[in-house]
């Protein structure tokens, strides 16, 4: 027998215009291709919208697959304890939490002279130390991981404005003591502000005057200079003005600095999580 007849006696006989995709439609065919390719989240993107049944594939398999090779620890941490390792608004939200920053536009409590358009990242850092500035001492019990804010050059009246967007994620957030003060508050959700990750309805974090002084430190932003929502499944993107640091306030921040030990740093193009 030649080589190429070994090679078809290995794959079941022709079956329509099905048999010409069984393969690229293979679930575990599909996790090695992304994996020779560091699972490349652009590439990923792309293929989700080819038809169907890629889109199925990647809801069901490659998003979570992605998440867990960019940032093992951190998704083992927030899987831990959970009904079969799933998160509320789904994987396909978790990755675009880490690899997309959602822009800003003009809210309630926070005004924009124009948007900032939403984009990918090149590289993000999330800290559970970081998460635990934006909870308030009632709700440090919760599990929040929250990434150091991506920085956007605006065209206000002063030069050396810059707005952050940052982004975040709850661990369980059904059962979380925040969720619990929200209701307990009777906090109303949103009208006009939807997560910009999975198109939940939010609550306003200002609004609801959940917000502590810690997140304004921990961001470098004027205390009041901040705004950020929690939708109903956990996911947190919000918005600041960043104070511009002299050289000697930025070597000293750098001591304090958590330096990853708790969360990770993950890198969109390198595909690598690690401490700094």
């Amino acid at each position: 027998m030649s080589r190429d007849e070994r090679l078809k006696s290995n794959y079941p006989p022709s079956q329509g215009s099905q048999s010409s995709e069984s393969g690229i439609l293979n679930d575990s065919i599909l996790v090695l291709l992304f994996k020779t390719i560091k699972w490349d989240v652009q590439t990923l993107c792309l293929t989700s919208l080819v038809n169907r049944k890629l889109r199925a594939i990647a809801e069901r398999v490659l998003w979570r697959e992605l998440c867990v090779y960019r940032a093992p620890r951190m998704v083992a941490s927030l899987a831990h304890d959970t009904a079969h390792g799933r998160f509320c608004g789904g994987w396909h939200a978790l990755a675009k939490i880490m690899f997309f920053c959602c822009g800003c536009e003009s809210t309630r409590h926070f005004k924009v002279n124009q948007p900032s358009p939403g984009h990918f990242v090149k590289a993000a850092r999330f800290s559970k130390t970081s998460g635990r500035s934006f909870l308030s001492k009632k709700c440090r019990g919760d599990l929040l991981y929250v990434s150091d804010p991506c920085e956007h050059p605006t065209t206000g009246d002063k030069e050396d404005d810059y707005l952050g967007i940052y982004r975040g994620v709850f661990k369980g957030f059904t059962r979380s003591t925040t969720r619990a003060s929200l209701i307990g508050r009777q906090a109303a959700l949103e009208d006009r502000v939807r997560c910009p990750y999975c198109r939940a309805r939010v609550w306003s974090m200002t609004t609801a005057r959940l917000v502590p002084k810690s997140a304004a430190r921990r961001l470098g932003s004027h205390d009041g200079g901040l705004e950020y929502f929690v939708c109903v499944n956990g996911h947190l993107h919000g918005t600041c003005w960043l104070v511009p640091l002299s050289s000697d306030e930025d070597e000293t921040n750098g001591d304090d600095e958590d330096n990853g030990s708790d969360g990770g740093n993950i890198d969109t193009q390198t595909g690598m999580e690690g401490h700094q």
